[in-house]
């Protein structure tokens, strides 16, 4: 399926829009920027190089399966993404997972309204039946905002992650399909 372009604001002037390639020295300025507690979250390493980075970030633009999305600062600094990858158009599913890079971009809601509108774009935008991710039991926080997505908790791999510092959580699986995803949408709409 062809890559559409979007682009959503929100009234503080803080963007969610399609990665372009042009984009890669914001990107890496961004995520060069990442915090060890971000980092810890989502299981990242503590360090990349410049050219991992980017020649990573040029390959996911230019892949089919997937949908990466910047998420900016009113003026333009990348703050983090949310990806829509490892899509499988015929059984139509995908995976799901967002980053925010630094502590500015945290407890702002920011999260919260660009998974939303990640989640919206898997449905109504691909035309995805499933959208699932996986979230650290450390992470209570990116669970409730999931949960309030409308992902429902399926399962969990106990002790599956081990940490930086040699201590293990588990991996917690959550999905929502296309029928809640419309229920949830219904609901939002009578109440607005």
């Amino acid at each position: 399926m062809e890559k559409v372009d979007v682009c959503w604001e929100r009234a503080d002037g803080h963007m969610l829009r399609l990665a372009r390639a042009e984009d890669v020295d914001a990107y890496w300025a961004g995520f060069n920027r990442f915090d060890p507690e971000g980092a810890r979250l989502t299981g990242s390493k503590d360090h990349y190089e410049k050219d991992e980075v980017t020649s990573f970030f040029l390959r996911c633009v230019d892949d089919p399966d997937r949908r990466d999305l910047l998420l900016l600062s009113p003026d333009g600094a990348v703050l983090g993404e949310s990806v829509i990858n490892e899509i499988d158009w015929e059984a139509r599913s995908a995976n799901f997972r967002i980053a925010l890079f630094g502590p500015e971009a945290r407890d702002r809601g920011l999260g919260s309204w660009a998974t939303a509108l990640t989640r919206d774009l898997a449905f109504e935008g691909l035309g995805l039946h499933r959208l699932e991710l996986d979230v650290f039991s450390i992470n209570p926080r990116a669970e409730r905002v999931y949960a309030k997505a409308g992902f429902v908790r399926e399962g969990v791999c106990r002790d599956a992650v081990l940490l930086p510092d040699g201590t293990y959580c588990d991996d917690v699986l959550m999905a929502i399909l296309e029928d809640e995803w419309r229920e949830l949408r219904a609901v939002t709409n009578l109440t607005n």
